[in-house]
């Protein structure tokens, strides 16, 4: 927005300041005072190509310029070179470390891109679709990664990767948040009743993976305690969904005015729309299958990365990929902070965290009891434990409503303490499975 805007009076002073003469005092064409690029894209009458009249002419230079326009809205997406190469390593069989170095560097962009053309389609859609629109697609790079790993049996991947996400937003996006908005403001404010909502909701999602690791501790080994488990997380999967719809009401409808700073700062920086709703939507599902694509070669490397460079897959899913999915979207929430609109910050921060916790973590259940794959809400216990600790400490920060740069850096603290007791936290923990001694038929260590 801000570079449109400098672009726009760039543009504006140079053409005031130009003088009416051709050099001294010869006179000259308007279309003979253009920028000298602009003119090959644009007809002898300073018609662009992409309004030009014959439909062979304009059609393709449309497609080019939307394509240009949509390329400018996020430096990332310069990293797009690195997504024909990741697809390439994988169908040529490249070395796994290749393959995953590579399609690790190739989501990161197109995580941007999917994330702006949801954007994009939610604008003529209204405040309802287009929130349940948002709240779909806007952790879709970890549901699409899960949902393959899933498929593969990578258990392990999945509730890493889920539990990542939660720690990343909550600990990491967050403390950034703080950190660089207090370097700018010496305190800042926010809502404090909507935070004070977002927290009790994390609660209740740090609540459902307490409660089945709990159930375990106090029954015995025997075949009933599988069945137990994956009816409790089935259960509390279905009931957490309906919890998330609610919100969701309460968010977009029943109460949206105690929403209304977080969502005037997010229409302060808006652009106009750069995509229709078809180009938004083909957008969406192309994007969306070249993230798949990605994917499945970064998950299917995973496993020769753990022999070679001797990393959990623990640690893979729950700080590698997060990275991954959200890398565009935490430097959103930084800027915004930076900007002193701290209920935007938060929004996305802790907005993105409840995503995870209560949509697409209780949907994986689901997915899996249909798939009949074992993924259940009985996470490791150490796992539990760092997210109910992790909570805690964001309950305890935002509960009144300011920050500052220390509080910044207590959740940076907190995130880099738990990324490194999962470094070096081993996969074989407790039964090969990290799940405090319980282990699903045909699950193995994977």
């Amino acid at each position: 927005m801000a570079a449109s805007k400098i672009r726009k009076k760039f543009t504006l002073t140079a053409t005031d300041s130009m003088p009416q003469e051709h050099g001294l005092n010869g006179d000259a064409e308007p279309n003979e005072r253009t920028n000298l690029i602009s003119r090959h894209f644009s007809t002898d009458s300073g018609t662009p190509y992409y309004s030009h009249d014959n439909v062979l002419i304009r059609y393709p230079f449309a497609l080019l310029h939307t394509t240009w326009e949509v390329l400018k809205t996020n430096y990332v997406n310069v990293l797009l070179v690195f997504v024909p190469i990741g697809i390439l390593s994988g169908v040529l069989s490249w070395s796994p470390v290749a393959q995953f170095c590579l399609n690790f560097v190739a989501i990161v962009p197109l995580a941007s891109l999917l994330a702006f053309a949801t954007e994009e389609l939610a604008v003529p859609l209204g405040q309802t679709l287009g929130g349940l629109l948002n709240a779909t697609f806007g952790n879709a790079v970890e549901l699409i990664v899960s949902i393959i790993a899933l498929r593969a049996n990578e258990i392990r991947i999945v509730q890493a990767s889920m539990l990542g996400s939660i720690l990343s937003n909550i600990l990491l996006v967050l403390g950034c948040c703080f950190f660089a908005g207090g370097m700018n403001h010496s305190e800042q404010s926010f809502n404090s009743t909507v935070a004070s909502t977002m927290s009790s909701l994390m609660t209740v999602a740090t609540s459902s993976l307490i409660i089945p690791a709990t159930l375990y501790a106090v029954m015995d080994k025997s075949d009933a305690q599988e069945d137990n488990i994956m009816i409790l997380s089935r259960g509390t999967s279905i009931i957490l969904l309906l919890i998330y719809v609610a919100y969701l009401y309460f968010q977009l409808k029943s109460h949206a005015h105690l929403f209304d700073d977080a969502e005037a700062q997010e229409q302060e920086g808006v652009e106009a729309e750069v995509l229709g709703p078809w180009a938004a939507g083909f957008a969406l599902v192309f994007v969306t299958v070249l993230v798949a694509i990605c994917a499945e070669y970064l998950v299917d490397s995973i496993d020769s990365i753990v022999e070679e460079a001797h990393i959990s897959k623990t640690f893979i899913g729950l700080i590698l990929i997060p990275i991954v999915g959200n890398a565009a979207e935490h430097v959103t929430a930084v800027i915004v902070a930076w900007k002193n609109k701290m209920d935007l910050a938060i929004g996305v921060a802790i907005g993105s965290s409840l995503q995870i916790a209560l949509f697409v973590t209780p949907f994986l259940v689901v997915l899996g009891w249909i798939m009949d794959r074992p993924m259940t809400l009985h996470f490791e216990t150490f796992e539990t434990v760092s997210f109910f600790l992790a909570s805690l400490v964001v309950v305890l920060l935002i509960q009144d409503g300011k920050s500052n740069y220390l509080e910044g850096l207590l959740c940076l603290g907190m995130y880099f303490i738990i990324a490194l007791a999962f470094y070096v936290l081993p996969d074989d923990l407790s039964g090969g499975l990290g799940f405090g001694g319980f282990s699903f038929g045909g699950q193995g260590s994977n």
